[in-house]
């Protein structure tokens, strides 16, 4: 970083490539019904169109933030910023529902590298607590923010585009990520990192995607013979790879991480959180679009408060951790995510839905802000790479199976309904359209329900294990964060 950048600078630049990642969590929810119309994917297409990008992103993440520790976190970051550019025009332009999910994957495979870069520099250009906590919160916005304004942006550039502009968007902004970085951030890494282990990255991969299928198949076709094939090779690929990690004098993952209890913690809050609302932001969008008979702009300015919510949630976090103890915060705006996500399941409607995706952003958003400082704070300066890569896997994976389970089970639903894989192609097909757009109401509520379910019980453990950590095994937590 230069002289004349201060690191707030610094960490403006490092919003851009956050803004990007999270907005294409979530921005297909808005395309979904014209990409539909014009390639015809089936329902396992359309869900692979929209779990690729997080799958793949997922599945890397701890390989490319450990990368990012030996070779430079800033170099990986302007190396991944390139490739999602390219990947994103790929995407804009793919002919065919398979091709868009090969385009999808390669962008999951570019913003791995930007994710853990982006959030382990914040540590470098802010080591003093206070002012490190409010950049977290600035960081955590901009991904709430994001994947909440994803079907914002979608729907605005659907309302005078064609469907690939929700990817060419990501061109420009990756050009002026490319053009500052390099001016602007500070280079950072692992200053005794040890040689890369290959195995341990490949056994990773081995591990993470045949246990996402298995869920993914779990959820749309039952309890297949291959998803319980796919089940037991992940869980045998993970076990070698946490053996090997715990032998290994420069693991791939310091496990010795997750023995702090606010670090293991915080990452399955994380998790859990973008779980429940990923999971509503594939749904509401065709709600909005195919049940309500909204168009695109019009659609995304009923989701604009929940956006906004989420914005200001992250915000709020660092004064309110001024007053109030960490853990209650993180319990109490899970548990607003979860009223929210309720309000949507109990009652459906556009007030409803409104307001329970105003309570779910702005309460996830709050929970998040105050989880990622305390990954930031239990980890190391020089594991900050790895660890940061962790917690990104945790927000990718939580995206990725909100999307698998929570849309596979509303189209479980709605298919054992109607007998269409889509509402969309049932609308298209012809049919009796009020029984359609019924059985799509009854599967996002269903699905929001169980959203709930698991936001509840999510607050309530993370409000009572946090606590017990910061009291007893990490007190240095508790005063850094109320610096």
């Amino acid at each position: 970083m230069s002289r004349r950048s201060s690191p707030w600078v610094a960490l403006a630049v490092l919003t851009l490539p956050v803004l990007l990642i999270s907005i294409d969590m979530t921005v297909l929810g808005a395309a979904l019904p014209a990409l539909t119309e014009d390639l015809d994917p089936g329902a396992a297409e359309q869900l692979w169109i929209v779990d690729a990008y997080s799958f793949v992103l997922a599945g890397l993440l701890v390989t490319m933030g450990t990368l990012g520790d030996r070779i430079g976190r800033r170099r990986l970051l302007l190396w991944g910023a390139a490739a999602f550019g390219v990947a994103s025009v790929a995407a804009a332009f793919a002919p065919t529902a398979g091709t868009l999910v090969v385009a999808r994957a390669l962008l999951g495979l570019g913003g791995a590298t930007l994710m853990p870069s982006t959030f382990s520099l914040i540590k470098t250009a802010f080591p003093e607590p206070r002012r490190r906590a409010t950049a977290v919160a600035v960081w955590s916005a901009a991904f709430s923010g994001g994947a909440a304004a994803g079907p914002v942006v979608g729907g605005f550039l659907l309302e005078h585009f064609w469907w690939g502009s929700v990817f060419l968007i990501n061109v420009p902004v990756i050009l002026l990520l490319l053009a500052l970085g390099p001016r602007v951030l500070p280079e950072s890494r692992d200053p005794h990192p040890g040689p890369f282990d290959l195995p341990s990255a490949a056994l990773s991969l081995v591990a993470m995607f045949p246990l996402v299928a298995a869920v993914k198949t779990l959820a749309t076709e039952g309890a297949t013979v291959g998803a319980g094939v796919a089940a037991v090779v992940g869980f045998a690929a993970g076990a070698v790879f946490v053996r090997r990690q715990r032998r290994l004098e420069h693991p791939l993952i310091d496990l010795e991480l997750f023995a702090r209890r606010p670090f293991s913690v915080s990452v399955v809050t994380n998790l859990l959180g973008v779980f429940a609302l990923v999971g509503l932001l594939v749904l509401l969008p065709q709600y909005l679009q195919l049940v309500l008979g909204l168009g695109p702009l019009t659609a995304a300015l009923w989701m604009l408060p929940g956006s906004i919510a989420g914005v200001t949630g992250a915000l709020v976090a660092t004064r309110l951790v001024r007053r109030f103890a960490a853990p209650g915060l993180v319990g109490a705006g899970l548990g607003f995510a979860g009223v929210g996500l309720a309000l949507v399941g109990l009652f459906g409607g556009l007030g409803a839905v409104v307001a329970g995706f105003v309570l779910l952003g702005g309460g996830v958003a709050l929970a998040e802000a105050l989880t990622n400082d305390l990954i930031l704070a239990a980890a190391p300066a020089d594991r900050a790479g790895a660890a940061s890569a962790i917690s990104e896997t945790g927000y990718e994976l939580g995206g990725a199976l909100g999307t698998a389970v929570l849309g596979s089970i509303a189209a479980a639903v709605f298919t054992a309904r109607t007998g269409q894989e889509t509402l969309g192609g049932a609308l298209a097909h012809g049919g009796p359209v009020d029984a359609a757009r019924d059985a799509f109401t009854a599967g996002m509520q269903v699905a929001s329900a169980l959203g709930a379910v698991v936001l509840a019980v999510t607050a309530l453990g993370a409000w009572r294990m946090l606590r017990s950590a910061v009291r007893v095994e990490e007190p240095a937590l508790s005063a850094a964060a109320r610096r």
